[in-house]
């Protein structure tokens, strides 16, 4: 995240000045700010590995748009409060006993570590920002981090010059070192000073999955700190004696970027096995999905007498429910109701991830809704995303986009953008994927001097 500093070439007194201006340039900025030698530049100074930029920009050519996002510095506000409301309400006893009923028997051991990379993803609509869910093995940290140092200077093309841009003084400039602190906090809250060693990078076929080039970032980045890091797959793990291995390797730490949350496959028993006696630290664990990221979590987080019934207050409940887009159960004894309304739902599956049979509600078939019904979903009120216009082979594009806020206790590490097409965010659309996000300085007129 960038903030464009103000100087009096930049015509902006009110917040809803400052909102046009950035809708402005969200459609009229189109210059491209990827620079792809300075992203080849980057790893070859810091990883020494040319195969990286090949799987990163060339054999993923959508993984990264072409341009940033522009956001007001009052709406990245905004979301810092809806953010800050979710965690005091998340760790109240009350609420954590009304979602773990429903966890998975692993979200019921209790770790000492609070987990790591927490996405909080919002849609940015004419009342302000929404939060539309909450993933505990947010993807794309690292990636964004090395491609925020290395965009170009662009858009001089609305109707004021804007400034360079700057860094916030409140984004760390080189956030791997918070990230590596962040691994480290994990590790001392379970082991105190007992030297953490080796970490396993864990995901089913890790080989095969899109965001293999942020694995290997992860491994060369512990191994610059003198961790043994290995890329596996669970299967790979054996739990005997009283701890984890990968071959004769013992593993301290695990990052976990498995979708299986709750750890209940056949094939993830070593690892369960491992964490519920305390023989490995896990990050993220599934107690951490269990409390954040169940989407039927939203449902209580939307529904003011459930707020009020495990003690919210209610200022608090008023960012919720303004902040968050309200999220009910799919109950086929409410079957006629939610056909009726499908045009203004989004259709999720309460354990989902990556938008994975998530549907739309203008979309649905017949058949897709009886299976809906079937399923363990919840039914999301529609907030249509934003957009943002490109220029894309000479031909003007528009693109959906989400901002995504990388959390770590509360606080905003990182913030990125996606943009896509289509009905859920992708990295299929040319021109499309993880966006920097350049957030504008709103000043009103009684205080500018």
């Amino acid at each position: 995240m960038t903030l464009l500093s103000h100087t009096g070439h930049l015509p902006i007194t009110t917040d809803q000045q400052c909102e046009q201006k950035v809708r402005q340039l969200n459609s009229q900025c189109r210059c491209g700010s990827l620079n792809r030698e300075a992203i080849r530049a980057e790893l070859w100074q810091q990883q020494d590995d040319s195969n990286l930029y090949q799987m990163i920009i060339e054999d993923r050519p959508n993984l990264f748009a072409e341009s940033p996002v522009f956001v007001t510095d009052s709406c990245i506000k905004k979301q810092q409060e809806i953010i800050g409301a979710v965690e005091m309400v998340i760790a109240l006893p009350a609420y954590q006993q009304r979602v773990l009923a429903y966890a998975p028997d692993a979200a019921k051991f209790i770790p000492k570590a609070h987990s790591v990379f927490f996405g909080y993803d919002f849609h940015l609509s004419p009342k302000g920002p929404q939060l539309i869910e909450i993933n505990t093995n947010a993807g794309g940290a690292l990636l964004n981090a090395i491609v925020a140092r290395t965009q170009k200077a662009c858009c001089d093309r609305s109707d004021a010059p804007l400034p360079p841009p700057i860094t916030n003084a409140s984004v760390i400039a080189h956030p791997e070192q918070a990230f590596i602190e962040m691994f480290l906090e994990e590790w001392q809250a379970e082991r105190g000073q007992q030297p953490l060693r080796s970490i396993a990078i864990v995901d089913e076929t890790p080989q095969n999955q899109y965001m293999l080039p942020e694995f290997i970032l992860f491994k060369k980045l512990f191994e610059q700190h003198n961790f043994t890091a290995v890329i596996c797959d669970p299967s790979e793990l054996v739990y005997h004696d009283q701890a984890l291995w990968h071959d004769s390797q013992h593993i301290d730490l695990v990052y976990n970027r498995l979708t299986d949350f709750g750890l209940e496959a056949p094939a993830h028993k070593s690892l369960l096995e491992a964490y519920l006696t305390e023989a490995v630290v896990m990050t993220p664990t599934p107690r951490a999905h269990a409390l954040y990221a169940n989407k039927k979590n939203l449902v209580v987080l939307t529904d003011e007498a459930a707020l009020i019934d495990i003690g919210v207050d209610a200022k608090t409940r008023t960012i919720l429910l303004n902040g968050i887009a309200h999220t009910k159960s799919v109950n086929p004894d409410d079957a006629d109701n939610l056909w009726t309304d499908r045009k203004q739902l989004f259709f999720k599956p309460a354990k989902g991830y990556g938008s994975k049979a998530a549907y739309r509600g203008d979309k649905l078939t017949k058949r897709v809704f009886g299976e809906i019904l079937q399923g363990d979903y919840v039914a999301q009120t529609l907030v249509q995303p934003s957009e943002r216009q490109l220029e894309i082979e000479n031909k003007i594009v528009d693109f959906k986009l989400d901002l995504r806020h990388y959390v770590y206790k509360g606080q905003t590490q990182l913030v990125s953008a996606r943009l896509y097409q289509g009905q859920t965010t992708n990295f299929r659309t040319p021109g499309g994927g993880f966006a920097q996000v350049l957030v504008v300085p709103c000043q009103n007129k009684e205080t500018d001097s």
